[in-house]
């Protein structure tokens, strides 16, 4: 009985998120795509995995670690490298001869090799860098992000990465919807993709996470001098968290190439970095579903809610004052303020999803009692 209890919180956990994915789909065939709902969902799904990934470093296993956009770039520049059709190239590799690769592999296929390209480059980097701690760490992988982010535009490896040129022309998300024999789309699934590409890398997250692999984990983040004595190899499980955690940013990277329909190393920042570590400090550091959540509602406001600030409003003769361009932003830093002052542990804290259900069925028992 108990037992049936237990499991009562996931079993709704997985129907909720089962109608949402059902939610989506059914909005995606209904309200016209225009619509910036579909822009919020489709950036908000690869926030959410890159968020998850920095999430298993910094959050379950205790590494800080600020390189985050420079393993998305590195995806995105495999992605679009291998995925570009080879008619054209000469068009998009216009000032190198149309480039150094001249064959094309299937996305599934380009968004692996994104992954282990990332996850490379870290085992790389993570010889020298992971015998560092704290601050020192965090500015070793910046600093890696910032090098990668100049490499990939000199024109030494132009007819590769195309230089400070922009890759375009490879498959995005809107080439999965479905044509019928007019060529008008019959079946939208641009939004649906995102979703599913980015929950299939989640569930694979939350099962190394719960894993032993995931415990041992979790006892290098609690104390790395108990979690040695009890025989956790440290270099090997700091090696493997950081590996897996560039890969899945890599595939969040070709997502991102997915969904901007372009890819250019200078979009790949040092500030998109911070934007995914705010994003998982709002959410709480420590939880998946913290990071999913928060990730949606950084793009919705940042995108979408906040949008009308930057635009002047006059009502009658009287203009609304300090509206302008970039007010938008100062107003969400603010928002943003507020909830780490208030939400010292984040909107979850390191709670999932199951973990409030069950809390707020024990709560409506106490009440019925």
């Amino acid at each position: 009985m108990n037992q049936k209890k237990s499991k009562k919180p996931m079993i709704i956990s997985l129907c909720l998120i089962a109608a949402v994915y059902i939610g989506v789909f059914i909005a995606e065939q209904f309200i016209p795509q225009q619509s910036m709902l579909f822009i919020v969902l489709k950036k908000g799904a690869v926030y959410a995995l890159v968020a998850v990934s920095m999430n298993l470093l910094n959050g379950f296993t205790g590494i800080f670690s600020l390189g985050q956009a420079g393993f998305m770039l590195v995806g995105a520049y495999v992605y679009g490298i291998f995925t570009i059709p080879v008619a054209e190239r000469m068009n998009v590799y216009q000032y190198f001869d149309g480039g150094l690769v001249q064959f094309t592999v299937p996305v599934i296929i380009a968004m692996i090799f994104s992954g282990l390209a990332a996850a490379l480059f870290a085992f790389l980097i993570g010889l020298p860098v992971l015998r560092l701690k704290s601050d020192y760490l965090a500015i070793a992988t910046l600093g890696f992000a910032e090098i990668i982010r100049a490499i990939f535009q000199w024109n030494g490896l132009g007819r590769i990465t195309n230089s400070s040129n922009m890759l375009n022309m490879f498959p995005t998300f809107n080439d999965f919807n479905i044509l019928g024999p007019d060529g008008k789309v019959t079946v939208y699934l641009s939004t649906l993709i995102p979703f599913i590409m980015a929950g299939v890398c989640i569930l694979l997250i939350v099962l190394l996470i719960n894993s032993t692999y995931g415990r041992a984990l979790k006892a290098i983040r609690d104390d790395e001098v108990a979690a040695e004595a009890m025989g956790i190899n440290l270099a090997h499980h700091k090696r493997l968290a950081f590996c897996v955690s560039s890969f899945f940013a890599g595939v969040g990277g070709a997502m991102l190439a997915m969904y901007q329909t372009t890819v250019q190393a200078k979009s790949f920042t040092s500030a998109m970095t911070y934007e995914i570590l705010l994003i998982v400090v709002i959410g709480g550091i420590g939880s998946v579903t913290g990071s999913v959540l928060s990730s949606f509602l950084f793009v919705a406001c940042s995108e979408w809610w906040l949008r009308f600030l930057d635009e002047k409003q006059i009502i009658g003769n009287f203009e609304v004052p300090l509206l302008r361009i970039g007010f938008r932003m100062v107003v969400f830093s603010v928002i943003i303020m507020i909830v780490v002052l208030f939400f010292r542990k984040g909107i979850m804290g390191d709670k999932e999803l199951p973990d409030l259900l069950s809390r707020s069925r024990k709560a409506k028992g106490r009440a019925g009692k």
